[in-house]
């Protein structure tokens, strides 16, 4: 052994403690590299008997109750009946037998302007049943191909006072329920537009929609096409020459910081005579001064 160890710490240059950890860890590595193929041929290699495991599943599957799959509801029991898919109603395309969110694309698809010209047309919208579009085909009232140009101008004019009005709302009078109607704003999104406009004193522009916190724009095209704000609006103004700084520094145009600002130059040259006099206060940009008034 001790030749052995003379062997090792000629070649490795080893320490005497670090040739006796060699010694030990090297028959340790040649364990752990040999035991899995040693463990795959002896253990996993032999053949298994299931035939136990097999009774006992069988035993089990005979004790479950099987049941019937309702097919009522086939296609060729649904109802049929002539039909334009520019026109029909969410009930009518449920009654055809097509699914409630096949029933709301079209018709989120017909709102933005869509139309079918030919029946062709109904098989491109996504989730459409190819075997009830099949069945329903003859009652499709389109025609097989595209019309001509001037025919498609008059179905485009019927369809389009076909579509709903929408009549707009007044920004500065909806509630948070009204809100909610928009695609895209929730109950929370909701309160902070009604408290922004509340810090606000109103809002002016439908531009100021932008500073509202969580607001993309989806959500803001889609406020600018159902609100809008009063041309004559007057939004609460504050008395400058009275409020504290915390009335001030509550509106969101207005920090803390220039808030302080306004109450100091206040106490020490007086009140202000009009809006221009801010422009003495050189924490308020002019963007600033422009906002406020």
């Amino acid at each position: 052994m001790n030749r052995l160890k003379a062997i090792i710490r000629s070649i490795f240059a080893f320490s005497r403690s670090e040739t006796n950890a060699f010694l030990i860890l090297l028959p340790l590595m040649v364990l752990i590299i040999f035991s899995e193929p040693a463990y795959r041929y002896w253990v996993i290699g032999q053949s298994q008997n299931f035939s136990k495991d097999s009774i006992r599943l069988d035993s089990l599957v005979s004790t479950w109750k099987w049941r019937v799959l309702d097919t009522s509801r086939s296609i060729s029991e649904i109802g049929s009946f002539h039909f334009n898919p520019n026109i029909a109603t969410n009930k009518d395309f449920l009654a055809l037998g097509f699914s409630k969110s096949f029933a709301s694309r079209v018709i989120n698809y017909r709102y933005k302007g869509g139309t079918f010209y030919q029946k062709a047309d109904l098989l491109k919208m996504y989730g459409v049943d190819t075997a009830l579009y099949q069945k329903l085909y003859p009652f499709i009232d389109l025609p097989i191909t595209k019309k001509t140009e001037n025919t498609d101008r008059l179905s485009n004019t019927m369809f389009e006072h076909s579509k709903p009005v929408f009549k707009k709302v007044d920004l500065n009078l909806a509630d948070t329920t009204e809100l909610m109607k928009v695609y895209g704003i929730g109950k929370k999104r909701s309160e902070w537009i009604v408290n922004y406009r509340a810090r606000l004193g109103g809002f002016i522009s439908m531009d100021q929609m932008k500073e509202v916190y969580g607001l993309d724009s989806a959500v803001l095209n889609s406020l600018n096409k159902k609100y809008f704000i009063q041309t004559d609006f007057q939004p609460h103004q504050i008395p400058i020459n009275k409020a504290t700084s915390k009335e001030l520094s509550d509106h969101p145009y207005l920090s803390f910081k220039l808030a302080n600002a306004i109450v100091a130059y206040r106490f020490q040259h007086g009140s202000f005579q009009s809006m221009d006099d801010l422009t003495s206060i050189k924490l308020i940009s002019e963007t600033d001064i422009k906002k406020i008034k």
